[in-house]
């Protein structure tokens, strides 16, 4: 598959649905200087900007934990870019071997997708944020082979939430009616020690109208 197009920080905020008026992206300072625009920072609902996605220990290998860690510009492990973007029918449609299943695609043909690339200091990896299994409940999410398989892609669930922060539903997922999302563990903090690992998880939701629970809502990727 060949449609990587790398976005800029400054674009994300442009174009995300909400803005930076309700939750929004960071500024550029919470990229280390040598990622600088070309980073995207993340973060949850649940604890907002102080806290965002990074690369345990900054270690750049396979099955690397994903946790959230305090914002800072100086730390290379939150340095994260925009692999790979499109709907889930370019990610299907975009090579001799589909990069999602034909069930993802039924469902999601329309959706956003990204892959998020692991960039210490600008430099990519190789390797995205993503799960070594099919997403299931409480699979664990790390550091992957970019490009691989779905268990890499990322889907923008703005069906189930109304505006951003969106639930991202892994590219693996095999439950179209309750979805894998990305989930931070309910009863975690992230200065907890050992730290806690994000992981995969049913999408949780409550109240009228049903509202997806804040630990599962992401910002960063967008939507038209």
């Amino acid at each position: 598959m060949s449609i990587k197009r790398r976005v800029l920080a400054a674009t994300a905020t442009m174009t995300m649905v909400g803005g930076v008026g309700a939750v929004g992206l960071l500024p550029a300072d919470a990229a280390t200087p040598s990622c600088g625009t070309s980073c995207v920072t993340f973060y949850g609902q649940e604890y907002g900007a102080p806290f965002v996605l990074d690369v345990l220990r900054q270690g750049e290998k396979v099955g690397q934990p994903i946790i959230l860690f305090r914002t800072s510009n100086s730390d290379p492990a939150e340095d994260f870019t925009i692999a790979d973007q499109g709907t889930v029918d370019d990610f299907y449609n975009g090579g001799v071997d589909p990069l999602v299943s034909e069930a993802l695609e039924f469902n999601y043909s329309g959706e956003e997708a990204y892959e998020v690339e692991y960039s210490p200091y600008g430099v990519d990896s190789g390797l995205c944020i993503g799960v070594g299994s099919t997403a299931g409940d409480d699979t664990p999410v790390a550091l992957e082979p970019c490009g691989a398989s779905s268990k890499t892609v990322w889907v923008v669930d703005d069906n189930d939430s109304a505006v951003a922060p969106y639930a991202w539903i892994n590219g693996s997922d095999t439950n179209f009616t309750h979805p894998f999302v990305l989930h931070y563990p309910g009863t975690a903090y992230p200065t907890d020690m050992p730290r806690p690992q994000l992981n995969t998880y049913t999408l949780q939701q409550a109240g009228t109208p049903q509202t997806v629970y804040n630990n599962e809502r992401w910002t960063g990727l967008t939507v038209p």
